[in-house]
């Protein structure tokens, strides 16, 4: 299925090198460097040979509604027709924010921005300029942006820069631990009293290996901040109107100081949020600075407005919720009668494939026993075969999978599994 895709991919791919560093945009498309896709609708795309896939990607999550949902697109084209950037504010600005605050129900106040990269800074700037402290503490295994102070290797030994160009001395004011571990967020505050400003968490992981948070963590963490009067920031860029209409906030139950909204909160368009309460939040106001040429453009509030009327009026989440469990079910059932030690785990809306035991996966550390080489042998035969995931082992349900796609995936993915099978023979 991939040849003439491979063929066209080949001859865009040679004029975008020449005039674009790897002929990607994002690093995390080098994988990927020569596959063209040519429009999506639904659960599905087609790349520039006219070929069909079932898409499990969504954009790296975005897309929770599905690709080019006609409502999102009817309703921004509308919204930009009168211009996009103003240099000051506009109504529809302010419905995004009003419809924020009333579906996040915790929040008092929003910053609408365009990037969680750089939502992840605002709060982190936030969190030093109210508490008058330096540090901050963060997770293995888990991502807040490409910017340097918060990029990580998590690999052993660890923490340590990620990039060339990177200096060792902006991982300074972090302190890496492995996640869902009380004891050392406790170990942390002893080591360094007095001085943490922020704790900074994906309240699920998703980033990596889609590991829920075990019973009482959350709950530590937000009792441990108060105590300590430390900023508790949910980076809910992936969890956020993806896991419930509240993100992992409503799921889970605990309510942090600050959150950060991205992917899934403007239905695919660009946009991220910055979510807080009202003595937090009005810092921005006296003297902390968070600016941006782009920030609320009528684009991304537009999006926002509708992708939040969308998910608030159709039973999506139920959906999801039954497409999802019943997809990762057969999935298991397929692995089995294959024979391979394949492990589904996380939730509907985002769960995790990974060569690996059927132990328990509590944390980055946990993660490392996993035969990742094996599934990325295992990702061009599914791609091949139709149905569009990556060698991260991440899948990504949306509202417009349904059970003819759980239908097609099983049939695809049976003849994905046969030939890598005897791949792995005749290797």
């Amino acid at each position: 299925m991939g040849s003439s895709s491979a063929r066209t991919g080949e001859a865009l791919f040679e004029r975008m090198v020449k005039v674009v560093p790897g002929g990607v945009n994002s690093n995390v498309r080098l994988e990927v460097a020569q596959r063209y896709f040519a429009r999506g609708a639904g659960a599905r795309l087609w790349d520039t040979d006219g070929q069909e896939y079932i898409d499990y990607v969504l954009g790296q999550g975005p897309a929770f509604l599905g690709h080019a949902h006609p409502r999102m697109l009817a309703g921004v084209t509308e919204s930009i027709a009168a211009g996009m950037t103003f240099a000051a504010q506009t109504e529809i600005e302010l419905e995004a924010a009003e419809s924020l605050v009333k579906a996040l129900v915790w929040a008092d106040m929003v910053r609408i921005g365009m990037t969680s990269t750089e939502s992840v800074q605002a709060a982190l700037r936030l969190a030093r300029a109210a508490t008058g402290r330096r540090l901050f503490l963060r997770f293995r295994g888990q991502y807040h942006g490409w910017l340097d102070n918060v990029l990580v290797n998590s690999q052993e030994p660890w923490p340590r820069v990620a990039s060339d160009g990177q200096l060792a001395s902006s991982l300074d004011e972090s302190i890496t631990i492995e996640w869902n571990d009380l004891e050392a967020v406790h170990q942390a505050l002893a080591e360094h009293p007095g001085q943490i400003a922020a704790i900074i968490t994906e309240p699920m992981m998703l980033n990596a290996g889609a590991i829920l948070p075990e019973p009482g963590f959350l709950e530590g963490l937000r009792e441990i901040t108060t105590a300590h009067g430390i900023i508790l920031i949910f980076d809910e860029t992936i969890t956020g109107f993806r896991l419930g209409p509240r993100g992992a906030i409503g799921r889970f139950g605990v309510e942090p100081d600050l959150a950060i909204f991205g992917k899934a909160v403007a239905g695919g368009f660009p946009a991220s949020v910055l979510a807080g309460n009202a003595d937090l939040m009005s810092r921005f106001a006296k003297g902390t600075n968070h600016s941006g040429t782009f920030n609320a453009n009528v684009l991304a509030c537009a999006a926002i407005v509708h992708a939040l009327a969308i998910m608030q009026s159709t039973p999506i989440y139920d959906t999801v919720e039954r497409t999802g469990g019943q997809l990762m079910a057969s999935l298991r059932g397929l692995f089995a009668d294959f024979d391979l030690q394949l492990q589904v785990r996380g939730l509907p809306a985002a769960f995790h494939v990974a060569f690996d035991t059927a132990d328990p996966v509590r944390s980055f550390a946990d993660l490392q026993r996993a035969d990742s080489e094996r599934y990325r042998r295992l990702v061009p035969h599914a791609i091949d075969s139709g149905v569009w995931i990556t060698g991260r082992g991440i899948w990504y349900v949306s509202g417009a999978h349904d059970d003819a796609t759980n239908d097609a995936t099983l049939a695809r993915m049976t003849n994905a599994l046969k030939k890598f099978v005897e791949h792995e023979r005749i290797e």
